[in-house]
């Protein structure tokens, strides 16, 4: 079975801080224990890192935060809303991701929930692979979680065929 295509009027842009209203709404939908507004406001501004929005019709339905630290870059948050989860808005904006990032020797690491089973698949597909455990990790439930790493080491062919893309605002 093919991956999904996002939705063809979807756009990619950088996460603004006019967006963290939409975001929060999402975010409070989405997690038993959301990200505050402090939270979202320090991401955005740190200048190394890479926070993303995917849109429809000019409202948020997606976002991506990822921070940078030395050399490693780290996917902090990436929530879909859930009335388009499952439409590949997700994959896209990993796609960008890995686009801005721009270095094949790049090492991204993530937490995922152990029972979040499409988000592991989903970032198998793009070359993460599980690399350890940290115990209790999530405080709603104390839920362990799954460390996923993408490094040149666990790349075959480093190339993201298969992934769909999408328009750039």
């Amino acid at each position: 079975m093919s991956p999904p295509q996002p939705p063809t009027d979807l756009v990619l842009r950088r996460l603004s801080y006019s967006d963290l209203p939409q975001v929060i709404g999402i975010e409070r939908r989405s997690f038993p224990t959301p990200w505050s507004l402090a939270m979202f406001v320090l991401e955005l501004s740190k200048p190394s890192g890479i926070c993303l929005a995917a849109t429809q019709g000019g409202r948020v339905v997606g976002y991506l935060v990822c921070s940078r630290y030395d050399a490693v870059w780290h996917l902090m948050n990436i929530c879909i809303d859930p009335d388009k989860r499952r439409h590949g808005i997700a994959a896209a904006l990993l796609r960008r991701l890995l686009e801005r990032i721009d270095d094949p020797n790049a090492q991204l690491t993530l937490e995922v929930r152990r029972s979040n089973e499409p988000a592991i698949a989903l970032y198998e597909r793009f070359g993460f692979r599980g690399a350890g455990l940290r115990r209790r990790y999530y405080q709603d439930n104390g839920e362990d979680a799954l460390i996923m790493w993408r490094t040149p080491a666990t790349l075959r062919d480093g190339s993201l065929e298969g992934v769909p893309d999408v328009q750039t605002a």
